[in-house]
């Protein structure tokens, strides 16, 4: 059960019904209706801005008190969301629970054509290494083909996308010349990949690791210290490693859609970032040293619950034109305040404006970036 700040002779005990959930909470009948919208954020994924609670008919106001609300000792109050306000994926639903998305092989006995694993020909063998390509993606495998290591330096890189593979083995240390490395959508687990033999391709600049079942990144992704780009969008990832800050050639770094709730100050050290999605995670709060970011172009911050940018991102990061903090607790008045706002709202404008005069968008509305309200 929930509980909120307030002696025990105020306290009274309340349920908040929600997506077919009852949470139980016990809170201060002095405690204002937006402080029980923020202690509801993180149990709901619903910000606070996006709550509506309902007591008896009426809508509660967030500055009047519990006691004011007349909501007393077994009160029972709906929550209604508004569509879109949300941090992560979304609202939670009945029991906190999610239904996994399940990739079905085509050999096990689906109504469709049954997929067979591509087998690994000579010709083939040949033509990876005098290309340095190995595609493998969509190919039903279950395992990396062992005919892979025999590429051994000639390969610079390997496509495993869209597969059943369970495990990558250290053997992927033969493959000491790979540039990128393609393993998107496996279902790996953090069990599955042996970071061992990951962590001494020193030559990889583009992992991509997204839509699998990831919770941890490793200290030892600091030791790939000439990756560009680095993908882990839609894992299950709860944070980040110090060690990232190693990664100082990083331009590229995509994070969404996991469950991050804090980023390690050391992303300072990554100078050269010029693009980060963090959007759909559960950040309250970036670090300060974020204003370290001078080459910064693009950040996309949607979908968290953060109420406020680090002091002087604008006045710093002064390369910074794309900024997306749709469904955030920022609004368009709080960022007008924001130190630096102007110069910035003119490089994004003039941005913009570019891209329409070369005709690379539509001649759409003009996005502001965050909610008028």
């Amino acid at each position: 059960m929930e509980e909120m700040s307030g002696s025990v002779n105020d306290n009274v005990k309340i349920t908040v019904k929600f997506n077919g959930r009852s949470i139980p909470m016990t809170t201060s009948v002095n405690s204002k209706i937006d402080e029980l919208k923020a202690n509801l954020q993180p149990l709901t994924n619903v910000l606070p801005r996006g709550q509506k609670l309902i007591f008896k008919g009426k809508v509660l106001v967030d500055k009047m008190t519990l006691r004011e609300s007349e909501v007393m000792d077994g009160a029972k109050i709906m929550l209604m969301a508004a569509q879109g306000l949300h941090q992560g994926d979304g609202p939670l639903l009945k029991e906190a629970k999610r239904k996994e998305i399940v990739r079905k092989s085509g050999n096990d006995g689906g109504g469709g054509k049954e997929r067979i694993e591509v087998p690994v020909g000579k010709s083939r063998l040949e033509r990876w290494k005098s290309t340095g390509v190995v595609a493998l993606a969509e190919c039903n495998l279950k395992a990396i083909p062992n005919e892979v290591w025999t590429c051994g330096t000639s390969a610079r890189v390997l496509d495993i996308n869209n597969n059943f593979v369970q495990s990558v083995p250290d053997q992927i240390r033969c493959l000491s010349s790979i540039q990128k490395l393609f393993l998107n959508a496996n279902g790996l687990s953090d069990e599955s990949i042996c970071w061992e033999g990951l962590s001494s391709l020193k030559h990889l600049t583009n992992l991509s690791l997204s839509q699998n079942q990831l919770t941890v990144l490793p200290a030892a992704l600091g030791a790939l210290t000439s990756l560009r780009q680095l993908n882990v969008a839609n894992n299950k990832l709860t944070c980040l490693p110090t060690e990232i800050g190693q990664l100082t050639q990083l331009e590229i770094l995509k994070v969404n859609n996991n469950r991050l709730s804090n980023i390690p100050t050391s992303i300072a050290s990554c100078h050269f970032l010029l693009e980060i999605d963090l959007s759909s995670n559960l950040l309250l709060e970036l670090p300060e040293t974020f204003t370290n970011l001078h080459r910064m172009k693009e950040l996309h911050l949607s979908n968290n619950g953060l109420k406020s940018l680090p002091s002087g991102l604008f006045k710093m990061c002064l390369q910074l034109s794309t900024l997306d903090l749709h469904n955030t607790e920022i609004t368009m008045d709080t960022l007008r305040q924001s130190e630096g706002w102007g110069e910035f709202d003119e490089r994004r404008r003039s941005k913009h404006q570019k891209q329409l005069d070369f005709r690379v968008v539509s001649a759409a509305k003009f996005d502001e970036g965050a909610d008028k309200k």
